[in-house]
């Protein structure tokens, strides 16, 4: 069985003792985002980050570092980690919600605001003809929650193997949007249905999230809200 703990957080304040937790080119890409609610997103992302993995370690927050080295281009913009951790983890933020996934395996996880509409190209992009076709009939807000519980589920796979958007996102055949979720077919060998395990996740009212766990193993998932 493998335990995947999801901390829910809301945007923190800009603090200097959470300034003063990121490093130099942590500080680089904070202050490269242009909107203010984007640099919190981010800060939280990592002030949470560092914190839990700090509990996990038993060190204190400010002496974790994190490794976002992109595997393509050696830029610190790729999945963070803490190097010679026996975990790994995943950042999500959407709205007013930033997530942290933590298991002992890969992973991914994503959560969207399922407010906003879900316009006919953003559908044929992203899901595949069956996908398409099980949204037939549906009124205009059960339509866009159908989309954004497959979307979330897309975006958590293609995270879990790291690869991001490298994979098509109509190469990945999911379970219908009102069946526990699950990976039926992938056409990209980094994905297997019997090597990938799932669970949609409750974020709050207006959002749809997804973790997605590269294992054979059964998971358990629990989600909480940061700080307890």
């Amino acid at each position: 069985m493998i335990d995947c703990t999801v901390w829910w957080a809301a945007p923190l304040p800009a603090t200097a003792d959470r300034l003063a937790l990121l490093a130099p080119e942590e500080v680089d890409r904070y202050q490269a985002y242009r909107k203010d609610e984007d640099k919190l997103r981010f800060l939280t992302g990592r002030v949470l980050a560092k914190t839990v993995s700090g509990e996990r370690l038993g060190r204190s927050p400010g002496s974790i570092e994190l490794d976002a080295t992109c595997e393509d281009c050696g830029k610190p913009h790729g999945p963070p980690r803490v190097p010679g951790a026996d975990f790994r983890f995943s950042i999500s933020h959407s709205g007013d919600w930033i997530g942290l996934a933590v298991a002992e395996a890969p992973l991914g996880l994503d959560v969207e605001t399922a407010t906003r509409r879900a316009d006919d190209s953003l559908i044929e992009y992203a899901l595949n003809a069956d996908e398409r076709a099980a949204l037939n009939g549906l009124s205009a807000p059960e339509r866009t929650e159908a989309f954004f519980t497959y979307w979330t589920r897309k975006e958590a796979l293609m995270k879990a193997t790291g690869r991001g958007l490298k994979i098509p996102l109509q190469a990945l055949t999911l379970s219908p949007f009102g069946e526990p979720a699950r990976l039926l077919h992938s056409g990209d060998a980094s994905l297997t249905p019997d090597g990938t395990r799932m669970a949609d996740l409750n974020p709050g009212l207006g959002y749809r999230a997804a973790v997605a766990i590269l294992t054979t193993d059964e998971i358990k998932v629990t989600e909480s809200v940061w700080p307890a």
